[in-house]
């Protein structure tokens, strides 16, 4: 009799394999991707302190964070690459249908992405090589190219959501303007700057938490402070702005998704003055919401920016078109907590830094509280991060090109999807500990 998990993975149809991979691969990729935009930035700022104040512990930062930078930059190519088959694997029907419109972002992503190998390079092999300032103008090239990745990328799922041409596409492709449809499209520049924030927010949080415990460890000094400062600095600002990008991101769901924004909030039936709802655990079948608290007007006005605005209800749509309304609800909630969280935790520690200059306490500006805070801390910017992009995707279900082609019709249906997963499930398993391995064994000089 064969072993129930054994049993089950072997009976799982090919739809489920693709999403469970696809999933899979893509929570990995996210997390390196998004530390792979951070850590350039706070790089480049350690090395534009040393240039200001000659102090060694900012040179010594921005050496570490740069070989962090090499090694993020290096697992994140192979994992970028197997995605890059995962999607004609996985999704040939898709790729056969909007692969040429796609491949305007896909191909200046190259680009941005060669760049980056180049200048990283002249950024790690030139410290003692260039002038100064040169050397921190390669690492300024870093900075922008690792982001613009990004930005490209985000092109892609921006036209997937908002598919801007598609009827084009539909009944005279060779007609299509596949730059335009890409680079007008205006979900792009609000999916873009919320997720680059949040990119950076996830950084900044991530490194602190690495820092603090040091600090817990006892080995807390002038130089680990700085780090945590400049951490914190890039985490809060970015934590600040999401709040702002995002609720541009949620005007823009609530006029070209308005089932996904429905979901997002658990909203069932079409309302005028629609409460916004915090926590609550939906129930499909009967359309009702329990444990949840309502701030009346709320989603009106958070939505359309008038407190009387109908929003559309989930029951306004077909039950076949909605997205999994506890995941998407759930996820979204969690998000928005782990922001909040993300700026109670940054209030905390400007103002036990605020309490300690005025105290003139600077040999010990950061208690063990506050440390043992940040630790945990560190891991907020990735649930947010990972939580943001279940409601962008699991919202825009069963979709894989809204209103355009499902995710039913889209998949493969070639046989033998639970082969492939189980390796990619291995590789990026293997990619996340060798990271991890590689990172703890960076020292300071």
């Amino acid at each position: 009799m064969p072993y129930p998990a054994a049993y089950h993975l072997a009976s799982m149809s090919n739809l489920t394999a693709a999403r469970f991979q696809m999933a899979y691969s893509l929570g990995f990729h996210m997390i390196f991707a998004a530390l792979g935009i951070g850590l350039p930035l706070m790089m480049l700022i350690a090395e534009g302190f040393y240039l200001r104040t000659q102090k060694a512990k900012y040179m010594r930062l921005a050496r570490t964070w740069a070989k962090a930078t090499g090694l993020l930059f290096a697992v994140g190519a192979v994992s970028g690459t197997a995605l890059s088959f995962e999607l004609g694997l996985l999704w040939p029907r898709f790729m056969g249908f909007a692969g040429s419109t796609l491949g305007p972002a896909f191909t200046l992503e190259g680009y941005a992405f060669f760049l980056e190998a180049i200048f990283l390079g002249l950024y790690l092999y030139g410290w003692e090589r260039l002038k100064p300032a040169h050397h921190w103008l390669t690492g300024l090239v870093v900075a922008l190219t690792s982001c613009l990745s990004g930005v490209l990328v985000l092109a892609t799922d921006a036209w997937m959501q908002n598919p801007l041409g598609a009827d084009v596409l539909m009944t005279n492709p060779e007609a299509m303007d596949a730059v335009g449809a890409l680079f007008k499209n205006a979900a792009w520049p609000i999916m873009t700057i919320h997720s680059t924030f949040s990119a950076y927010a996830t950084t900044g949080f991530a490194v602190a938490g690495v820092y603090a415990w040091s600090g817990l460890k006892g080995k807390m000094d002038e130089m680990r402070r700085s780090a945590i400062a400049i951490a914190l600095f890039v985490g809060t600002v970015s934590a600040l702005a999401m709040p702002i990008t995002g609720d541009f991101a949620a005007k823009s769901v609530a006029e070209r998704q308005p089932i996904k924004l429905a979901a997002m909030e658990a909203h069932f039936d079409t309302q005028s003055g629609a409460p916004l709802r915090l926590g609550g655990w939906p129930d499909e079948e009967t359309g009702t919401v329990s444990f949840d608290l309502e701030l009346p007007y709320g989603l009106s006005f958070l939505s359309y920016g008038d407190f009387n605005a109908e929003v559309k209800g989930l029951k306004e749509f077909p039950r076949e078109l909605w997205p999994n309304v506890k995941v998407t609800h759930i996820s979204f909630q969690i998000m928005v907590a782990a922001g909040m969280a993300m700026l109670a935790l940054a209030a905390a520690y400007y103002a036990t830094v605020w309490r300690n200059r005025i105290r003139k306490q600077t040999d010990q500006p950061l208690g063990r509280l506050l440390l043992t805070l940040l630790v945990p801390g560190g891991f907020l910017g990735i649930i947010a991060l990972e939580a943001g992009w279940v409601v962008t995707e699991v919202g825009r279900q069963p979709w894989i090109i809204y209103g355009v082609m499902k995710v039913t019709d889209a998949v493969t249906p070639a046989p033998g999807l639970v082969t492939t997963l189980t390796w990619f499930v291995a590789l990026y398993a293997a990619l996340a500990v060798v990271l991890v391995f590689l990172l703890n064994r960076l020292k300071h000089a």
